[in-house]
């Protein structure tokens, strides 16, 4: 018995910092304990792809998006400042999980709703303004293409450095500013932007990823692996 508890305790005292039990992040997100043991895996992978600190950095951010960990990228700047809760230059364990729960089929529409706003809203003033509109647009649209077609629009967008039309980029913006700036201020709140939603429900597609419903049965070993089991 004392050998099982000394081997029990030894496995805890290698987790990093910022660790939280799969249990505790159960209880506060749709994911099951068996799925957030799946999500550290995957956790301890990108922590480790350049310092191996438990902790996700910027650019091992970007290297796991794009491949190349100097890649700058507005879209993948906002996503990673949101994934940062404790606003200290870093990815923890638990802001990790919490957030990618927001993406999980079973979140609640309004964390979504809530969470596509915040990701809009670039310069973080509390408002989506005209300028941070075309952002919206491209990011949804290249979501409706098919993989493959998605990806050599993205290729091209940044090889032209998002570059389109001035008459395009002027229809897209002032189209979606008179559907949602119902406040005719230049700019959209969050209540205006629940509004907006509302209106046109496809806009959240984007903030639903159907895999994170179903991380147990694309990698069976994590349940075989687990130190708690899902009642």
């Amino acid at each position: 018995m004392h050998t099982l508890m000394g081997c029990f305790c030894l496995k805890k005292l290698r987790h990093k910092p910022g660790y939280e039990a799969p249990i505790n992040l159960a209880s506060e997100t749709p994911f099951t304990v068996n799925e957030v043991e799946a999500l550290y895996d995957l956790f301890k992978k990108l922590s480790s792809s350049i310092i191996d600190d438990g902790l996700i950095h910027k650019e091992e951010f970007q290297l796991a998006l794009f491949k190349n960990s100097n890649k700058q990228n507005l879209f993948a700047d906002r996503i990673f400042d949101l994934f940062d809760v404790k606003h200290n230059g870093v990815i923890e364990f638990g802001g990790f999980v919490r957030s990618l729960s927001v993406f999980h089929p079973n979140a609640p529409e309004a964390d979504k709703i809530a969470f596509l706003f915040r990701l809009y809203d670039l310069r973080q003033t509390g408002c989506i303004e005209a300028e941070e509109i075309l952002m919206f647009h491209l990011i949804f649209l290249l979501y409706d293409l098919n993989r493959k077609l998605k990806e050599m629009v993205m290729a091209l967008l940044r090889e032209n450095n998002m570059s389109l039309s001035e008459d395009v980029v002027d229809l897209m913006v002032e189209k979606t500013m008179m559907e949602a700036d119902t406040k005719r201020d230049g700019k959209i709140d969050e209540e205006e932007w629940k509004e907006f939603v509302k209106k046109n429900p496809s806009i959240i597609k984007i903030m639903t990823l159907s895999d994170l419903k179903e991380l147990t049965l694309a990698f069976p070993s994590f349940v075989m692996n687990s130190e708690v089991m899902d009642l």
